[in-house]
């Protein structure tokens, strides 16, 4: 077996609405089938945050490491997997078991037995983590720029939106609306435009509005303060100057947000796809006979299918998405400041912890 090649340690949330602990271990001897991994980085998602408040429920046991953007180093394996050792992988979100009924039909973003790193078993803020070797994804060529790291926000930032936008069938010449500036927004926004959609992003913060018209985004609008029927008309004023149709638009909604939904919904027009790429726990009123009277289709989007992370990390190895504007590395030993930074909102850059 490797030694380690540093002090293991995670942070474990213990109870929701509790501060995490710092546990001086981290990580299992991997079994058949297996790999523990030197995490490089780790991203913080708002998900992180639900968990740790309670507002939203984990499916595994406490304690727990929550954490489920992970990029990191092969370093053990178990039977079946040692051909792992030595790689540069990203860990999938969510991981799935590829023999159940969801996975031979090819849905395996709905396994029936998925694991969920931070979820429903430990994940990455921590030094090292174990988990199933299926669907690592190898990251060969890290960008000139960027570390392994960095890498980390693609296994649900990028992928998430990925799938999201190749649902939708996005195309060039499409328009498309992104909902949310945020972690995963930022990132819809660029994937779409690089298919060559014109883009127009809403959200209600300048600073994370301005990045996005240098990369991907044609225009943006503020909605703070506006009514829905205003943000509508910003949204087809823009549409018209850019000479966009006015049928067709592919939707996506990835606030999160109660407001932000609604929003998207009340954007449909006829023959529009409408993406709800973000969760909330609240409840939203709308009137569903909308999707009827436009003849258009509503999609849900759980996680990333795995045959899809080899696409993502292409996107920014390749430099058609960029990762660096949009995310700040963090050492791990300031979690707590950066956890109460990300339920602020006070910087919003996508956190990446570094062991």
């Amino acid at each position: 077996m490797t030694k380690p090649d540093r002090d293991r340690y995670s942070w474990c949330m213990v109870e929701p609405g509790r501060p995490l602990e710092r546990i001086e271990s981290a990580a299992r001897i991997p079994e058949a089938g297996e790999v523990l991994i030197r995490i490089a980085g780790c991203g913080v998602c708002h998900t992180d945050i639900g968990f740790l408040d309670g507002d939203v429920k984990i499916r595994g046991e406490l304690p727990l490491v929550l954490g489920h953007e992970i990029s990191g180093t092969v370093i053990e394996a178990g039977d079946g997997a040692t051909e792992w050792i030595g790689a540069d992988v990203l860990v999938p979100a969510v991981i799935a078991c590829g023999t159940c009924e969801p996975c031979v039909s090819g849905r395996p973003n709905v396994c029936s037995n998925q694991k969920l790193p931070g979820n429903n078993l430990d994940g990455g803020f921590a030094t090292h983590v174990t988990v199933p070797a299926i669907g690592l994804s190898v990251i060969e060529n890290v960008p000139a720029g960027y570390d392994l790291a960095d890498l980390s926000v693609v296994a649900d930032a990028v992928t998430t939106p990925l799938q999201a936008v190749t649902r939708a069938e996005v195309a060039d010449g499409d328009f498309v609306v992104v909902i949310g500036a945020g972690g995963i927004g930022t990132f819809a926004a660029q994937i779409a435009a690089a298919r060559g959609a014109t883009v127009v992003v809403v959200d209600i913060d300048d600073d994370r509005l301005a990045p996005l018209l240098v990369h991907g985004a044609a225009a943006a609008v503020n909605a703070r303060g506006l009514s829905a029927f205003d943000v509508r008309q910003q949204v087809r004023d823009h549409a018209s100057n850019l000479g966009a149709s006015r049928i067709g638009w592919k939707i996506f909604e990835c606030s999160g947000t109660p407001s932000g939904q609604e929003t998207a919904y009340g954007l449909l027009v006829p023959a529009a796809t409408l993406s709800i790429v973000g969760f909330t726990p609240h409840k939203v009123t709308i009137r569903l006979s909308n999707l009827m009277a436009f003849d258009a289709r509503a999609i849900g989007n759980w996680g990333c299918a795995p045959d899809l992370y080899p696409d993502a990390i292409e996107l920014v190895t390749s430099g058609q998405i960029q990762l660096l504007p949009f995310t700040r590395r963090v050492p791990m030993n300031e979690i707590a400041t950066v956890l109460d930074e990300a339920r602020r909102g006070s910087d919003p850059r996508r956190p990446i912890l570094i062991p």
